[in-house]
């Protein structure tokens, strides 16, 4: 059987058992929500145990694209895709070995250095947190902490509207937009006219990577993704060559009732 701390680092474990884990209630926590969020999660009856963190650096593989033809960059969408699940697979590990019932906050980074143009670390932090009622069933249906991208406030309102989160789903597609030629350029001047071939390209795109989240809830077994978005970056590969990235979090009911709320007007006094 391979060890199930394989993953991770020895200086990780050592910061980990010096947190509140289910095993060590003396322990510290440390969190990087908010101090409103963090009242909310404990308002929603969790307690935040410990900041998690997955890191991965990934070499990026190098594809050839056609100058005229628009196209999805595959390797490059598979690298983009598998470096950020080793690093979500990482945090998630961290907060299995907390004990934690799911962690809130996430933030997936992608950050590039100088040690070359086709390295970039890809780095997953969050909150791990733990339910104070003994018995929950809080994790996803794969037995795993539940990850979700949402705020505390968005976190604590799903709940009490009788819903939960699963995990976060995210889908990516990297794609070269085809160039235009010189003479067609040249004849647009002056012209307020759509470009069909940019257009297309970028719809194409777009929808591959919404397709490919929601078949990740599909699996989670999810009735809907709440929160998401869609980020466009080129990454240092060029301007014709763009990564779109779709993620959300995965939810599902905890009850039939879904009572929401009523809005309060808040009125800020804050300049």
């Amino acid at each position: 059987m391979a060890d199930p701390h394989e993953g991770l680092p020895q200086h990780a474990l050592e910061r980990l058992r010096g947190l509140r884990s289910q095993g060590h209630p003396d322990g510290v926590f440390t969190s990087d929500l908010s101090v409103n969020e963090y009242l909310l999660v404990r308002e929603a009856g969790f307690e935040p145990i410990g900041m998690v963190l997955g890191s991965s650096i990934y070499h990026i593989g190098y594809q050839q694209s056609r100058w005229k033809q628009s196209m999805e960059m595959d390797v490059l969408t598979q690298a983009m895709y598998e470096a950020r699940e080793l690093a979500m697979s990482r945090m998630e590990e961290e907060a299995a070995e907390l004990g934690a019932d799911g962690v809130v906050g996430v933030r997936l980074q992608v950050n590039r250095y100088e040690w070359g143009e086709s390295l970039a670390e890809f780095l997953a932090i969050g909150t791990a947190v733990v339910a104070r009622e003994p018995g929950g069933h809080f994790r996803s249906f794969r037995g795993k902490p539940f990850t979700s991208d949402l705020s505390g406030q968005d976190f604590w309102t799903l709940l009490r509207a009788g819903y939960r989160p699963l995990s976060m789903v995210m889908g990516s597609c990297v794609y070269h937009v085809a160039h235009q030629g010189m003479l067609k350029s040249m004849s647009l001047v002056g012209q307020n006219q759509e470009m069909p071939n940019f257009t297309q390209a970028l719809y194409d795109a777009r929808e591959l990577a919404m397709e490919r989240m929601q078949a990740e809830a599909h699996e989670e077994k999810a009735e809907g993704i709440v929160g998401v978005r869609i980020d466009e970056k080129s990454h240092g590969w060029g301007s014709h060559v763009i990564e779109f990235f779709a993620v959300g979090t995965a939810v599902t009911p905890i009850r039939a009732d879904h009572e929401i709320s009523p809005p309060q007007l808040i009125l800020s006094l804050n300049d």
